[in-house]
């Protein structure tokens, strides 16, 4: 089967384009992919108000990875809401910490300074309440769906592989100027084993968190 899939787009601070959010209806509520950052929390529930997913409907919160842009609402909406978090162990240390620069090889300083940049402080930090690693599904939430680790961008990048060949595929690969790898990269050669273990599923589209959705061979076409 397939899942309707709500796309929940807002803008990045300092006119550094957007981030995505997906939003997944389930038999008795929703699943909310990504919670974009602090600067546009009140966005972001409004829509998920008007999607009618309130209080007590949201079942799972997932975080593709630990980035502030994704992960920057997440606490918030677990204390609102009561929706668990879960995301891949290796990416913890970045929302627990407050530093993107945790787990990752290169541009400390930078990444450092970012949680002022986002606007992640200390309210917003959170240990998961759950870990998802490789071959892991979210049946337990109403959702026929399978964790894949998609180590590249960061350590602990994940994609969820719905049902129905639909990738919410976090930031691994992006289209903001059409179907590419994601232009920030930690490990390259770690990103490019991801491509390679996306091209032994049987993956339709895929949903970035940046950009818009892409059929995953229009990608592989230009390789």
């Amino acid at each position: 089967m397939s899942y309707p899939i709500q796309t929940i787009t807002l803008p990045l601070p300092m006119r550094m384009g957007s981030v995505n959010c997906f939003l997944v209806a389930v038999a008795d509520g929703f699943v909310l992919f990504d919670t974009g950052g602090p600067n546009q929390r009140a966005e972001l529930q409004q829509v998920l108000e008007q999607a009618g997913c309130r209080p007590g409907k949201l079942k799972l919160i997932v975080l593709t990875h630990g980035d502030f842009d994704h992960s920057g609402n997440a606490a918030y909406l677990r204390q609102i809401y009561g929706a668990p978090i879960a995301m891949h162990p290796d990416d913890v240390g970045m929302v627990e910490r407050g530093d993107m620069s945790w787990n990752r090889q290169g541009k400390k300083l930078i990444l450092k300074s970012t949680g002022l940049l986002f606007g992640f402080g200390r309210a917003e930090r959170l240990t998961p309440d759950s870990l998802l690693r490789d071959g892991d599904g979210l049946g337990a939430y109403g959702l026929d769906a399978q964790i894949i680790h998609l180590p590249g961008h960061s350590l602990g990048s994940i994609g969820v592989l719905l049902a129905g060949g639909d990738l919410i595929g976090g930031d691994l690969l992006e289209s903001t100027k059409g179907p590419a790898l994601n232009s920030i990269m930690d490990d390259g050669a770690a990103a490019a084993a991801s491509v390679d273990k996306l091209k032994g599923r049987q993956v339709g589209t895929v949903y970035p968190g940046h950009g818009q959705p892409f059929a995953l061979d229009a990608f592989l076409s230009q390789r």
